[in-house]
């Protein structure tokens, strides 16, 4: 049985500035809540509804609420309640150079689209790709419906946030940094390294020109419907065509 009080926080975490505040944020559903539970992230409160199955749960330091479904319909953003809802300390990541300097990484240059992020975020963990880099004009990793697209890859890549006109200048000047524009070179027939930022531009603006004065070679996604009927291509979809290639090369 969960207290009004108890319901009334949990609920403030769906907004940033609470999530800030006490360092927490929410995970909904058996997947996402699992992946999380087996990472390094660590868990506060578990609520599991009572009337559904029961989800054996690894052991942890977490408070574990037994509440019901008309509970869980209370706290859930989704329009079919789940069986279990997590809440977990945000983590915090230290980002140096040596984090990503043998790696491929992606840098998410003010990414607004919460969907997007997270399905950036679950591209990179199907690719393998450790690292994403934030501006921090990007929307917040841990909003509820970014860490709902990323179906529970939040638990396996480290998600950071840097000021874009500090995070370049910094960089080694023979890493390789990577964008796609529409006057680049053909991403099939370009020589890609095994290391190197790939990033991925805002959803209407596309690649900024702080970012664009930094990045060594331009790719182009070439389209294959001679009638042109999209002019662009979704930000996560980018991203997963990049990723493929890169990765393919490897």
């Amino acid at each position: 049985m969960l207290s009004k009080n108890k319901i009334k926080f949990f609920n403030s975490l769906k907004l940033r500035k609470f999530r800030i505040k006490h360092n927490l944020f929410l995970a909904e559903g058996e997947k996402t809540v699992l992946n999380l539970l087996q990472s390094e992230i660590k868990p506060k409160y578990i609520l599991l509804s009572s009337d559904e199955k029961i989800i054996e749960l690894p052991n942890n330091n977490s408070e574990k609420i037994e509440v019901s479904r008309s509970e869980i319909k209370k706290i859930s953003q989704l329009k079919t309640p789940p069986s279990i809802i997590g809440i977990f300390e945000m983590p915090k990541y230290e980002l140096n150079f040596s984090n990503f300097e043998n790696s491929l990484n992606i840098f998410c240059d003010d990414i607004q689209n919460p969907g997007n992020l997270g399905t950036i975020i679950r591209t990179a963990d199907w690719f393998g790709i450790k690292n994403i880099i934030c501006s921090t004009g990007s929307v917040d990793v841990y909003n509820s419906k970014t860490i709902q697209a990323t179906m529970g890859s939040i638990a396996y890549v480290k998600v950071y946030y840097v000021d874009k006109s500090a995070f370049f200048p910094s960089l080694n000047k023979n890493f390789p940094i990577y964008g796609t524009f529409l006057e680049g070179e053909n991403i099939y027939n370009t020589e890609l390294s095994k290391a190197g930022i790939i990033i991925i531009g805002n959803e209407g603006k596309g690649i900024s020109k702080e970012v664009t004065d930094f990045i060594t070679k331009k790719l182009l996604i070439p389209g294959f419907n001679p009638e042109k009927f999209a002019e662009s291509l979704n930000a996560s979809t980018a991203a997963a065509i990049v990723c493929s290639e890169f990765k393919r090369r490897k």
